[in-house]
């Protein structure tokens, strides 16, 4: 069941935007993770993983675990709701949750502080650290293969947060090593450090785990080509769009990466642009969603065009970061090239449909390639997924 929820839904937007519809993205960074630890040996069945999440990642790792034979132990950001946390236990894991916090980057460096606390009473525990530990890179490598497939021969521009890196990151150095034209877009907020944002703060901010407070290992800031830093009106007025115009419910994240895709895509139309849509809406609800008439209208939006992050300025700034890479610790870009490992991995190639005004008919992204031979691109009843 693991293995099928993590598959996601290709939705074609527009003529040169498609969307990676997933229910939870980060399934391909914490299965491949954790059987990478299980094949070497690293940890044991029947161990205690413990990891930080804001969480996406929480709820895929305590999945991971229960496939597996593991538990799971969750330090959770204040935003993870009542559904997130039932959904935690029910699968079997023990999750402990920061107080209330309208300030992520405390919120952020307690859970760090916990997990360490966890760790020193407990030391039978391994700390996954989906931050730092490059194993969270391994399970995109099937991400790759399946994208490569739905969309073969075309310049392909990946749109979505950084958040950890391993993501955006895993996914493009995958195609990289297939010899693929990828350019790698990088949506942040402001008050993040890991892009040199951090001067900033935005009071509405509750894009949970698309920037950070900490520096992240797992960034690797030489993999990008081009960066957008929206704020939280410009991410809301993205997700909102999206759900209004596709009837696509998704995520903040999704929303910002949606928005800065659109942007880009009108200006570079020779590129299919490919967002990437981390998990549905419904822990935005009640402080996006429900407030959908204070919306900003997408179409009347658009970017500060800077050269230089001494020149970042709110709601929405985009510069062309050009693989440089970016001391998080020391601050500063020096120029680089990213370098890319070459991975070769076949499977059945994956569906895409066209997005409409009207709900879209998801697909299941391992069925069987349909081609968009009539208006909206849909196979057979029979052929798709309930």
């Amino acid at each position: 069941m693991t293995d099928a929820i993590k598959a996601p839904d290709l939705l074609r937007l527009s003529d040169n935007v498609v969307l990676a519809r997933f229910e939870t993205l980060k399934v391909y960074a914490a299965l491949g993770a954790v059987r990478t630890l299980l094949e070497r040996g690293t940890v044991k069945p029947g161990q205690t993983l413990v990891d930080s999440s804001s969480g996406i990642y929480a709820l895929a790792l305590a999945m991971a675990c229960h496939r597996y034979g593991l538990h799971c132990h969750i330090v959770a950001s204040t935003t993870v709701d009542a559904t997130m946390r039932a959904q935690l236990e029910v699968l079997g894991a023990t999750v402990d949750q920061m107080p209330p916090s309208e300030d992520l980057r405390l919120d952020q460096e307690g859970r760090v502080r916990r997990v360490r606390r966890l760790l020193a009473e407990r030391p039978g525990m391994h700390w996954m650290r989906q931050y730092h530990d490059a194993v969270h890179y391994t399970g995109y490598r099937e991400f790759a293969a399946l994208v490569d497939r739905a969309l073969p021969d075309v310049p392909l521009t990946v749109v979505g947060a950084v958040g950890t890196g391993s993501s955006s990151g895993g996914l493009v150095e995958a195609l990289r090593g297939r010899d693929r034209d990828v350019r790698l877009l990088g949506v942040q907020p402001f008050g993040s450090v890991t892009f040199g944002s951090e001067g900033f703060s935005d009071p509405e901010a509750i894009i949970a785990g698309i920037g950070s407070s900490i520096p992240f290992d797992n960034v690797h800031h030489d993999l990008y080509d081009t960066l957008h830093w929206l704020d939280f009106r410009h991410a809301m007025a993205g997700a909102v769009g999206l759900l209004r115009d596709h009837a696509v419910f998704a995520g903040l994240s999704t929303g910002a990466a949606h928005l800065a895709a659109g942007w880009e895509a009108a200006r570079d139309p020779e590129r299919t642009h490919l967002v990437i849509g981390a998990d549905t809406g419904h822990r935005y609800t009640d402080r996006v969603f429900a407030r959908h008439r204070e919306a900003l209208d997408p179409r009347t939006l658009k970017p500060h065009q800077i050269t230089d992050l001494a020149d970042l300025t709110p709601p929405w700034s985009a510069m062309e970061w050009n693989r440089r890479r970016y001391e998080v610790r020391r601050g500063g870009a020096v120029p680089a090239s990213a370098k890319a490992h070459p991975i070769r991995v076949t499977d059945a190639p994956p569906q895409l449909v066209h997005a409409t005004e009207a709900k879209p008919q998801l697909v299941r992204a391992t069925d069987p390639l349909t081609l968009a031979s009539d208006p909206l691109g849909v196979p057979p009843q029979e052929d798709q997924a309930p």
